[in-house]
C-alpha cells in the first residue's frame, strides 16, 4: 500500500484492493454477507477501523449505495430498514392496552348446576403521568380501581401494569376477587409464588377449593394440597390452549409478566397448602 495513504484523502483502486486483502485475513466474505451484518453488527464494534471499512466496501455496490432490497435475517425472512424501524418504534397507549384491559380466561367449571369462570384483566403500564390519569378514568368506568390509588395519586401507576381477577357464577354479575399493580421490572423467578384460596360459592358458605395465583414463566408444575390428604397438580399448557371444565393448569395471561395457575380441589375438602414442585 502506498506510503502516503495516511495523508492522501484519495484512495486508488489499488489501495482499495489492498485494503480488502488485509481484511480478508479476518473476515470470510461469502456470496451474500448481508445476514452476517444484520445478525452480528452490534457485536463487532471492537474491530479496527480498516475492517469496518472493508466490510462496507463489499456491501456497497458500484453505485456507492447500500443494496437494501432482499436482505434476510437469520431465519431467512426478508427484512428492510423500514420494517426493522417499525418493529422497534414505541407502541401507542392503545397498542399497549393502557386504556382497555386484555382479558384471559384461566378457569372454568360447575358448581350447583351453574357454570363458574375466572378471568384476569390486565391493564398495560402507563409511561407518563398523562397516560396514568387517563387510564385511571377508564378503570373507574370498568369498575376496576386499584386499591390505594385515587384521582390525586394516579402517577403511582406509571411503569406498572395492573391486574384484576374476576369471577362469574351462572348468569350473575361477575365480581373482582383480587387485584394489584406490579412494576414491569418485578418478574417472578424459580419457585416464587403468590396465591389465594377461595370458595366457589359466592356467599362463601362452601370450603375453599379454588386456588389461583402467579408463578414464574419457568414453572412447569404447581401442587395444591387439601385437608383430606389429597392433592391436585396444575401443569403448564401450551399458549392459546382452551380452558377445559375443572381443569387445573398453568398458562400465560396476556399482559402479565408472570404466568397464572388454577387448582380445583375435590368436593367436600378445603385448601391446605400450595407450592411450585417443578
Amino acid at each position: 500500500m502506498s506510503a502516503d495513504r495516511e495523508t492522501n484523502q484519495t484512495m486508488t483502486d489499488r489501495d482499495i484492493a489492498l485494503l480488502l486483502a488485509d481484511a480478508a485475513d479476518e473476515v470470510e466474505i461469502g456470496i451474500a454477507p448481508y445476514q452476517a451484518v444484520i445478525r452480528g453488527g452490534r457485536r463487532r464494534r471492537a474491530r479496527r477501523w480498516a475492517l469496518a471499512t472493508a466490510a462496507a466496501l463489499v456491501i456497497v455496490g458500484g453505485s456507492g449505495t447500500l443494496a437494501l432490497a432482499g436482505l434476510r435475517d437469520g431465519n431467512g425472512v426478508e427484512v428492510s430498514p423500514a420494517v426493522k424501524q417499525e418493529s422497534t418504534a414505541p407502541l401507542t397507549p392503545e397498542e399497549r392496552s393502557v386504556y382497555e384491559p386484555r382479558g384471559t380466561l384461566i378457569g372454568i367449571g360447575e358448581i350447583g348446576g351453574k357454570e363458574w369462570q375466572v378471568t384476569v384483566d390486565v391493564w398495560g403500564a402507563p409511561r407518563t403521568e398523562g397516560e396514568a390519569w387517563a387510564q385511571f378514568q377508564r378503570m373507574k368506568a370498568f369498575g376496576e380501581v386499584p386499591v390505594g390509588v385515587d384521582a390525586g395519586k394516579t402517577s403511582q401507576l406509571v411503569g406498572k401494569y395492573s391486574y384484576f381477577t374476576r369471577r362469574a357464577i351462572g348468569d350473575g354479575k361477575d365480581s373482582v376477587l383480587t387485584q394489584n399493580s406490579v412494576d414491569t421490572k418485578d418478574v417472578m423467578a424459580g419457585t416464587d409464588l403468590e396465591s389465594v384460596a377461595l370458595s366457589l360459592d359466592p356467599k362463601h358458605t362452601t370450603p375453599q377449593r379454588l386456588v389461583m395465583g402467579q408463578v414464574a414463566k419457568t414453572a412447569q408444575e404447581v401442587t395444591c394440597s387439601w385437608k383430606d390428604g389429597s392433592s391436585t397438580v396444575a401443569r403448564r399448557v401450551t399458549e392459546g390452549a382452551d380452558v377445559n371444565s375443572d381443569e387445573s393448569a398453568i398458562r400465560p395471561v396476556a399482559g402479565s409478566s408472570d404466568d397464572w395457575f388454577v387448582c380445583v380441589g375435590p368436593e367436600g375438602t378445603t385448601f391446605d397448602s400450595v407450592k411450585v414442585t417443578k
